[in-house]
């Protein structure tokens, strides 16, 4: 289950790859606008903002951030996006922090950049962090005799490729394509600040798998390894490095 007030926590920090990626959508007046995976909706919003004459069509899989979003005035819907296809107006597709959770995400980027018609825009963005001590450790504690039978088949480092997999993906479907990373050095504040921004992101497949007191012990075991991996500075705040893959395409 989402929790869109925990996703929300850290929006202008979990906003900034988002501004990067549409920022090279260089599209005129789209017909339709897509958002796979729109969230709580308060970044959706500013696609309507920027192509206020296309029709905006926004989904997300999980009921509560559908919830969230149509309270932000969207007509967001609950639906897989394994299973969305285009219409035929799209002109512009956007999925932000989504596909790591598809595994079969690959298939589905051939199957819509050819679905899509011809000029249509198609960007992407994922984290590409899975190495990082925030995800080891995660999968490292998950795997402990205690926890290993409830959460021990998280995803690592397979989850997402590299800019130029992606890159040569998009190129042998026939389309132009600009891929790049991004390591965000983010500024985190607050005791055990990188468990809570993974709380509302990579912890989620745990949270959901745990009662409320299996999450406090599991929680309990992770916090000091994030510590040392992310040790907070004097003042209480943490760096905390974020690297991400970004493709945006032109069909």
């Amino acid at each position: 289950m989402w929790d869109p007030a925990k996703y929300l926590d850290y929006a202008d920090l979990r906003g900034r790859p988002f501004y990067d990626l549409i920022g090279r959508i260089d599209a005129a007046e789209p017909r339709r606008v897509v958002d796979l995976g729109c969230g709580p909706g308060n970044l959706t919003v500013t696609l309507a903002s920027r192509w206020p004459g296309a029709k905006l069509e926004a989904l997300d899989s999980s009921p509560e951030m559908v919830e969230a979003a149509r309270a932000a005035g969207l007509d967001a819907r609950v639906a897989d996006v394994r299973e969305w296809s285009p219409e035929p107006d799209t002109d512009v597709v956007v999925t932000n922090a989504v596909l790591q959770w598809v595994p079969e995400h690959r298939s589905l980027l051939r199957r819509w950049v050819g679905e899509l018609p011809s000029g249509a825009w198609f960007a992407m963005q994922v984290p590409g962090n899975m190495d990082s001590p925030s995800h080891t450790l995660v999968r490292e504690v998950a795997a402990r005799p205690e926890w290993s039978a409830r959460v021990g088949g998280l995803r690592g480092v397979e989850a997402v490729d590299s800019p130029a997999e992606y890159a040569e993906l998009f190129a042998d479907a026939g389309c132009s394509v600009d891929a790049w990373e991004t390591t965000y050095v983010q500024r985190l504040s607050g005791p055990d600040a990188v468990l809570e921004w993974i709380t509302g992101t990579a912890l989620r497949p745990v949270r959901a798998a745990l009662d409320d007191d299996e999450w406090q012990r599991f929680r309990a075991e992770l916090a000091p390894l994030l510590n040392e991996a992310y040790p907070p500075r004097a003042d209480g705040t943490t760096w905390f490095p974020f690297r991400r893959v970004f493709a945006v395409v032109r069909v």
